[in-house]
C-alpha cells in the first residue's frame, strides 16, 4: 500500500505533540529517574502525581506521572491551534463513531478526550498554563539536559491503516519502511511541527506505546547521561545505543524508566516543513535503516512496549521482520 498523498487541509489544526501521562507504581523512584537522572523540572507534585517540563518548554508539563496499580499509559496529548479547532476535532471523531468527552484537567483549559480507531487514548487542548522561561537558567541544567518533548512512537498491528488515519488528520509522512515482498509499510514517521516526526508507528502487537522521545542539545549530552546512569544504579536500564539512526539521521539512546516505559534521548534530525517534502523510503532488510553504522537493534526493542489504558491488544498479521541483533 503506497504512502497516501499528504492532507494539507485537515479537518482541524494540530500544532504539535504536547504531553504524555504515565501511570507508575512508585512515585519516588520515578522522580529519581526523571528528575535526578534525566533532568526534567518539577512544576507540581503531590501525593499522587508529579508534573514535569523540559528546559525550553513554557507549557506547564510534558509528562505527568500518576501513581497507579498498573504501569501503563493514560493518554497522549496534542496542542491545537485555536478554540474552533477543538470543536472541529470533536465533530471529526464523532463522525468516525469514536467516543468524545470534555474533561477537566489540572493546569489545562478546555480539553477534548477521545480515542483513535485502535483505542489509543488522545486528548486535545489549546491552552495550558504558561510558565516563566527557564531556558537560560543554566544552573538548573542537569542530567541529559532535556530541551523539549519530541515525539511518540507506537506499536501498530496495521501500520498502513494507522498512516491512513493520521494522514487524514494532517500528519505528513517523512520517512517509511516498506516490506518489498508484500509492498506493505512496516513503519512510518509522521510530523506536524516540521521535524521528522511527532508520531511514528512500528509494526507489532498494538496499540502500545513504543517510546516517548526528548530532544537534547548535542550527542555529548547522551554520553554524559550514560556515564551518570552507569554510576548511579541505572546501568540495567540502558537498552540500546548510543548510535545514529539511518531513518531521521538522529543521534539516539534508548533507556527504560523504573516501570519499563521506554524513553528515547534524541537530537540531530532535520527540517521537513515544506508542504511538498518528499517521503524517504527504506527497505525493511536494509541494516542501515535502524542504525546508520549498521548495528542491529536488540529483540526487546521490537517486542517490549507500554499498554494504553483501556485499549484492546491485537496481534499484527504482518510476519516480516527487520534484522535483529543476536
Amino acid at each position: 500500500m503506497p504512502i497516501p498523498t499528504p492532507n494539507l487541509y485537515p479537518p482541524f489544526n494540530i500544532v504539535r505533540l504536547s504531553h504524555v501521562e504515565y501511570h507508575v507504581l512508585d512515585l519516588a523512584k520515578s522522580r529519581s529517574f526523571y528528575v535526578d537522572t534525566l533532568g526534567l523540572q518539577v512544576t507540581h507534585e503531590d501525593d499522587t502525581s508529579i508534573y514535569l517540563r523540559a528546559m525550553e518548554e513554557r507549557g506547564h508539563h510534558c509528562i505527568s506521572l500518576v501513581k497507579g496499580d498498573k504501569a501503563e499509559v493514560g493518554v497522549l496529548g496534542f496542542k491545537l491551534f485555536d478554540d474552533v479547532d477543538l470543536d472541529k476535532a470533536e465533530a471529526f471523531f464523532k463522525g468516525k463513531g469514536l467516543a468524545t468527552q470534555w474533561i477537566e484537567k489540572p493546569f489545562m483549559g478546555r480539553t477534548l478526550r477521545t480515542v483513535d480507531p485502535w483505542g489509543i487514548p488522545l486528548e486535545f487542548y489549546v491552552k495550558m498554563d504558561r510558565l516563566p522561561s527557564i531556558m537560560q537558567k543554566y544552573k538548573l541544567y542537569n542530567g541529559v539536559k532535556p530541551l523539549r518533548i519530541d515525539h511518540f512512537n507506537m506499536f501498530s498491528s496495521n501500520v498502513d491503516n494507522s498512516v491512513e488515519f493520521y494522514n487524514e488528520i494532517g500528519f505528513r509522512t517523512t520517512e517509511y519502511t516498506e516490506d518489498s515482498e508484500t509492498g506493505r509499510v512496516w513503519a512510518a514517521w509522521m510530523q506536524r511541527k516540521g521535524g521528522v516526526h511527532d508520531v511514528a508507528f512500528t509494526n507489532g502487537t498494538g496499540p502500545r506505546l513504543h517510546h516517548t522521545a526528548f530532544w537534547v542539545p548535542t550527542p555529548l549530552n547522551i554520553i554524559d547521561l550514560l556515564d551518570l546512569m552507569a554510576t548511579t544504579g541505572w546501568v540495567d536500564n540502558i537498552e540500546r545505543g548510543p548510535g545514529r539512526h539511518g531513518i531521521s539521521n538522529a543521534f539516539f539512546l534508548y533507556i527504560l524508566d523504573p516501570d519499563g516505559h521506554r524513553i528515547e534521548i534524541y537530537c540531530s534530525d532535520y527540517q521537513t516543513i515544506d508542504p511538498d517534502h518528499e517521503a524517504i523510503r527504506w527497505d525493511l532488510k536494509d541494516p542501515q535503516r535502524q542504525t546508520l553504522w549498521g548495528a542491529a537493534a536488540p529483540r526487546s526493542w521490537f517486542e517490549h512496549g507500554s499498554i494504553f489504558t483501556g485499549a484492546e491488544l491485537v496481534d499484527s498479521d504482518m510476519k516480516a521482520q527487520p534484522i535483529i541483533a543476536p
